[in-house]
């Protein structure tokens, strides 16, 4: 019998790519969202036990980001309620350089269930899927002052072992820390996507006070604009620029690069303009 799997988030970047592997694998799945029947809602604990009842591994992508300050209490009772309902298996997918993300990790590991965390840096699909693409589209991006480069991680390679992770025993109790083979600079990354579209994309930095006054001008809620500053100042503030080879060990084949990236998603036709 194949263990059945609640995919937490099951409509997210990462969520709906499990959610189709696993699909392909013929693994029984429940999906777990605010949209879903029964709803899962981090901030309505009071429903999760209907969720959780009869599910044998759990996959945990925290909404908003686990360096939200209520993580910590959150995946506490999550896993009390997975405890409680027999719950075998944890996969947690973490991030890189957030003291909050490590406290939740340690809190999965002391769990007394199996685990396996995957501690991520940048996705390359936030520039299609995400928070970047509204300005890719536009062909004007405006972005707070840095100087970090990121090993942006390609989301295929990320929901690769998470479902490695969730089908085989070789994972247990392992923490791997996934990113990209290179180093790049976000000017660089949206130069390269420029470059491929053989288009300009202007790009202009600003310091990350006026970044946020522009996005309150934008009215962009004040949860979301928390969370870009909190990111902004301690993710990316040079401590994760370093390439891990964690994913090529265990997966036994080399990660995706950025420039691999921008020539998939350029064919897909997701950054080109409708001219009216």
């Amino acid at each position: 019998m194949k263990p059945l799997t609640l995919i937490l988030g099951s409509s997210g970047k990462t969520g709906s790519r499990i959610v189709n592997k696993l699909n392909q694998l013929n693994y029984p799945l429940r999906l777990g969202g605010r949209k879903t029947i029964p709803a899962f809602d981090w901030e309505k604990s009071e429903g999760w036990d209907e969720v959780i009842q009869g599910i044998d591994q759990i996959y945990i992508s925290y909404q908003p980001d686990l360096a939200h300050p209520n993580s910590i209490h959150h995946i506490q009772k999550l896993i009390e309620l997975s405890k409680k309902n027999n719950v075998k298996r944890l996969v947690l997918l973490s991030g890189r350089g957030e003291p909050e993300a490590v406290a939740c990790e340690k809190l999965v590991e002391n769990s007394g269930l199996e685990w396996t965390i995957l501690r991520s840096s940048w996705f390359s699909q936030n520039f299609s899927e995400g928070m970047f693409l509204g300005q890719i589209l536009e062909r004007n991006v405006i972005f707070p002052k840095l100087k970090s480069t990121e090993p942006f991680v390609d989301l295929e390679d990320l929901t690769d072992l998470a479902v490695d992770a969730l089908v085989k025993n070789v994972h247990i109790g392992k923490k791997y820390e996934l990113t990209g083979p290179t180093l790049l600079s976000f000017q660089d990354a949206f130069g390269q996507i420029a470059k491929e579209l053989n288009e300009t994309i202007s790009y202009e930095e600003i310091p990350l006070d006026a970044y946020i006054t522009m996005l309150n001008e934008y009215g962009l809620d004040q949860e979301t604009i928390w969370l870009i500053r909190y990111l902004f100042e301690t993710v990316l503030d040079g401590r994760n620029e370093s390439v891990v080879d964690d994913f090529e060990k265990v997966m036994g084949k080399k990660p995706k690069d950025f420039t691999n990236y921008v020539k998939v998603t350029a064919k897909s036709g997701i950054w080109d303009v409708v001219k009216t």
